[in-house]
């Protein structure tokens, strides 16, 4: 039998090839066996939406959400989801989620901090003062 990681990379590639079924299929199997696998519900819901199963699709995002209900592409695929469902107060709700999201990422990133100017052992000689 093969890990659950070859199923799901499975059904990533049937969802990349355009064949929604199959991926759902395999990614409803991975769910079955392991009901906390995030990245399998996330692309269950972006299939359904592929399909153009909105409210399927829409359904499963927010069991994503109840995953990780801070996490930026959740909101962002609930946004879209929305919007394609006609239901723009609500996509632009999770649309400023994953905004809020993004900005709590950012600022959560130790600070880059500058690197100091490099100093060279040598120095330009002034033709005008060494002759």
């Amino acid at each position: 039998m093969s890990s659950l990681q070859d199923q799901y990379d499975d059904a990533m590639f049937d969802f990349s090839t355009g064949d929604y079924d199959g991926s759902i299929a395999r990614l409803k199997a991975v769910l079955a066996e392991d009901p906390s696998h995030f990245e399998a519900q996330l692309a269950l819901g972006m299939a359904y939406y592929r399909k153009g199963e909105y409210p399927t699709a829409i359904a499963e995002g927010h069991k994503a959400e109840k995953l990780r209900p801070h996490e930026q592409l959740v909101h962002t695929n609930l946004s879209l989801f929305y919007m394609k469902a006609g239901d723009k107060k609500t996509a632009e709700h999770h649309g400023l989620q994953a905004r809020v999201a993004s900005w709590k990422a950012d600022m959560a990133r130790p600070a880059r901090t500058q690197n100091p100017p490099v100093t060279p052992n040598w120095k330009w000689r002034n033709p005008c003062l060494h002759r």
